[in-house]
């Protein structure tokens, strides 16, 4: 658990923040299709928050001709890229990280976006003022469930395991947090079930930023 030295937040962007998360599963569905793949559109959503090669590997198997592995994923950032200036922040979103910051956390962004779609993230989150750091794809060998982004995000802010949240809609935000040894908080608005959430090592489940923001004094996000 978050020690009473709590000191950060960290955030996943993607479906916890901005409303990304079934843009990217028609995205990914569309790619797929380009390369001969059709895959239930639901089974896609409950992969979004991998890394591209590693959600490739979880649907299509890991015995899978790689040879087209580039191409579908150049493929999902034209198709996704369409939405970037049309993208929408969730309830909340903004008002939660600026009263982060307003306690005095740190507010960090534990993206594994690319830095030109990371831009697109924080444009539609427009509260940088509130952001104390931010990683993208670059600061990672690996990505969600590997722990990678939240270490650099560790690492970027100077902040310890102990002293921080993460917070994230996904199943594979948990097992990174597991990983890292760091509280998670999940949130349902990507679409994951709270009880899945739960599973993959939430201490606690909210149903968005505004939920969450509401009830803040008594989260473990609050005690720091």
């Amino acid at each position: 658990m978050v020690t009473d030295s709590a000191r950060g937040v960290l955030f996943d962007v993607d479906g916890t923040l901005v409303d990304t998360t079934f843009i990217h599963a028609v995205c990914w569905a569309e790619a797929l299709r380009q390369h001969g793949h059709h895959l239930p559109m639901a089974d896609l959503h409950h992969a979004i928050g991998m890394s591209s090669d590693q959600l490739l590997g979880h649907c299509l198997g890991e015995d899978r001709d790689k040879d087209d592995d580039e191409a579908i994923v150049a493929a999902h950032k034209t198709l996704s890229k369409q939405w970037w200036g049309r993208l929408t922040r969730l309830p909340g979103a903004q008002d939660l990280v600026r009263a982060c910051a307003e306690r005095g956390l740190d507010v960090v962004l534990a993206s594994s976006a690319a830095e030109e779609e990371l831009s697109a993230l924080r444009s539609a989150l427009d509260a940088d003022d509130a952001i104390t750091a931010a990683t993208s794809s670059s600061d990672a060998d690996e990505g969600k469930p590997e722990p990678d982004i939240l270490q650099a995000a560790l690492d970027e802010s100077g902040l310890s395991a102990d002293q921080v949240v993460f917070v994230g809609d996904a199943v594979w935000d948990g097992r990174a947090a597991e990983r890292a040894g760091i509280t998670f908080i999940g949130v349902t608005c990507g679409g994951t079930p709270a009880e899945d959430l739960r599973a993959a090592g939430a201490v606690e489940v909210w149903d968005d930023p505004a939920h969450l923001l509401s009830n803040l004094d008594n989260s473990v996000m609050g005690t720091g």
